[in-house]
């Protein structure tokens, strides 16, 4: 091994350490739901994205399990040479039609969808306008694209029009943001950024990763909760959050998938989903339009949940939706915060720089569709012994 590669890494890891930034990755231990098992002890698991409690629903493990049986571990090969199966196509058909959008193209993940679809049709002739506070996945999306980028105040809507007239020369323009914010739970006023992209001639970009299940009817997303789905150009939607399995996808018109098919690195050289993901994901697709009981239940949750919080005295920020974001502020105080809530029996783990800024540490909680009051009750009676010692409340 290089030993000046491995002294560099050293420092590097001794550095987070020292600053309360390192994080050891937990081990689940049995199927992901509202308790789970980490080292051999029960947890009310409030860290979870699976917000419909689909990812260990007997209904999408049966679909999973027959398409392996029937069809095999893998795809085989690349989509576009031989590995185009027919639950891919299955699984598109399905998400276009219940997201109201004439095609779809799933990818490996939310992330390889942003970095596939945002260089490939943005060029050094163009502008893209991002919010500062978009997913680290458009950000990278955004680096390899040769395009100009702007990058306007969070949700800013006279920052936004600034930089639209500060682009007027680019060939095209392409505004993105994130549908809901991962780590603030806020949501992107949609229906203003459509009639800016309107006034100044240019395209929407919406990630929809944490609204997709969660936001608008049965959970088709931010875009239909705004009531402009025929106004935002790309759509994009994860299958690892509240369809509880894993993949991403884009959602638009017919020429973008098309295009996408010929040009997106990321699906022209990248083995796509497994049979069994297809069906899982297919199966998941299926409850959400047939059932708006569980994004109903989802929301009647976050509501308990977020009341008693704010009840005890907890800074909540500006959340809007199931994200529940506990505000600390101090590094050190909420990787102690954490700590001390999994000695409770309450995973809630601790969002610390790059995640979010220096000082704005907090630790990030999840209400799923999952959870009962009975649940909801003993996190905060934790909560609240836990922020009584720390001085939060």
């Amino acid at each position: 091994m290089n030993t000046t590669l491995q002294t560099y890494l050293k420092a590097q890891l001794d550095t987070l350490h020292a600053e309360n930034l390192y994080k050891p990755l937990l081990t689940i231990e049995g199927r992901p739901g509202a308790r789970v098992n980490v080292g051999g002890r029960e947890l009310i698991n409030l860290s979870s994205n699976n917000y419909l409690g689909l990812a260990s629903d007997p209904r999408l493990c049966e679909a999973a399990s027959n398409a392996a049986l029937t069809i095999g571990a893998g795809s085989g090969a690349v989509r576009p040479i031989i590995g185009n199966i027919a639950l891919h196509d299955q699984l598109e058909k399905l998400i276009a039609e219940f997201k109201h959008v004439e095609d779809v193209l799933v990818f490996q993940s939310g992330f390889t969808s942003n970095a596939g679809t945002i260089p490939t049709i943005m060029e050094a002739e163009d502008a893209i306008i991002t919010d500062s506070l978009n997913h680290a996945s458009i950000i990278d999306g955004c680096r390899l694209s040769k395009a100009k980028r702007s990058i306007y105040q969070h949700c800013d809507m006279d920052s936004l029009r600034d930089a639209l007239i500060a682009s007027k020369d680019a060939r095209k323009r392409l505004i993105i943001t994130d549908g809901v914010f991962s780590m603030d739970g806020d949501i992107a006023p949609l229906d203003q950024i459509c009639a800016l992209a309107e006034e100044f001639d240019a395209a929407v970009m919406v990630d929809d990763a944490h609204g997709s299940g969660v936001m608008g009817a049965n959970g088709r997303g931010t875009a239909y909760h705004f009531g402009v789905t025929d106004k935002v150009d790309i759509q994009l939607g994860t299958l690892s959050k509240a369809v509880g399995v894993m993949g991403g996808y884009i959602a638009g018109s017919k020429s973008l998938v098309d295009f996408l098919k010929q040009r997106a690195r990321p699906f022209l050289f990248s083995t796509g989903c497994t049979p069994a993901t297809a069906a899982a994901c297919i199966r998941g697709i299926e409850i959400m339009r047939d059932d708006a009981g569980l994004t109903e239940r989802l929301w009647e949750n976050t509501r308990y949940w977020q009341a008693g919080l704010r009840e005890l005295g907890f800074d909540l920020g500006v959340t809007q939706t199931p994200i529940t974001p506990v505000m600390v502020g101090d590094e050190a105080k909420t990787m102690e915060l954490m700590r001390r809530l999994r000695d409770k029996g309450v995973l809630a783990l601790a969002v610390v720089f790059p995640t979010v800024g220096r000082g704005k540490a907090r630790v990030r909680t999840m209400p799923s569709a999952a959870h009962t009051k009975a649940d909801f009750d003993e996190a905060l009676a934790a909560f609240k012994e836990v922020g009584t010692e720390l001085g939060l409340i």
